[in-house]
């Protein structure tokens, strides 16, 4: 069953077509990846489930409802959270009160600064970060913790990922899978953008490919090789090395 499904998703820019009959089924309950060049369409894509773009045409569902965002509220009330790769955090607030924001225009000048339901929503789900701690002496992993843990804290149901790696050490990608699998095990759905085939192996259980706005594939990551999604993702097969080779003194390649 589908937790979010675009049919058929059309979005233009003038005279350039940026997608062109775009479909995607996100499962309730399952790491999701969206993988394509620079350029495919997907941060567009991204930014139509977000209510940042409306398309020109074709029809998303949400818990199998009409879903038409028109702003990134309207997609939060809906249950949709979106993580950009630059983070939306107040630096200069503490951490809790960078995920209460919004919640009560005048609770945090009034004092009200009790974490402790903030606190249990982590043990939960398995955030560990200092809530006290002024926002911008975090590092930049644990900033984007705070990103997705403050989205599910306003009901996020989907999540949304946006080259969500490209900011992070070798370490911190392994964090982020791990904590990625921990929120789907309590029946969210992650939608995570990105280029890179190796991550997606580690993370995801199916992956939609889109090549130059259209939808060219979707399958579970387990039956997809790097070959097959390299394929699929560029529209030919990659060259295999060219090996050197010295002979009588003259190199050359072999072909």
């Amino acid at each position: 069953m589908a937790g979010f499904q675009a049919t058929s998703i059309r979005k233009s820019y003038g005279g350039t077509l940026a997608l062109e009959e775009v479909s995607l089924a996100v499962n309730e309950g399952e790491i999701h990846a969206l993988l394509g060049e620079n350029g495919a369409g997907k941060t567009t894509l991204l930014n139509i489930l977000y209510g940042l773009l409306e398309p020109d045409s074709g029809e998303m569902l949400l818990d199998g409802k009409p879903y038409k965002p028109r702003s990134p509220r309207e997609a939060k009330r809906a249950g949709v959270g979106m993580v950009h790769q630059h983070f939306m955090l107040a630096p200069t607030l503490e951490v809790g009160e960078n995920i209460l924001l919004g919640e009560n225009p005048f609770s945090l000048y009034q004092g009200n600064r009790d974490f402790r339901a903030i606190r249990e929503r982590m043990d939960f789900l398995g955030f560990d970060f200092p809530l006290e701690a002024r926002t911008d002496a975090l590092s930049v992993g644990e900033m984007q913790r705070v990103e997705i843990f403050k989205a599910l804290w306003k009901g996020a149901r989907l999540l949304a990922l946006d080259e969500p790696t490209a900011v992070l050490t070798p370490r911190e990608c392994e964090s982020l899978f791990e904590l990625l699998r921990r929120i789907r095990e309590q029946g969210h759905s992650v939608l995570f953008i990105s280029h890179k085939l190796e991550e997606i192996e580690k993370v995801a259980d199916r992956v939609s490919v889109l090549r130059r706005g259209r939808s060219v594939g979707c399958f579970p990551v387990a039956e997809a090789s790097r070959a097959k999604l390299s394929r699929l993702m560029i529209g030919r097969d990659l060259c295999p090395p060219v090996k050197s080779s010295t002979r009588g003194g003259n190199s050359g390649s072999v072909v």
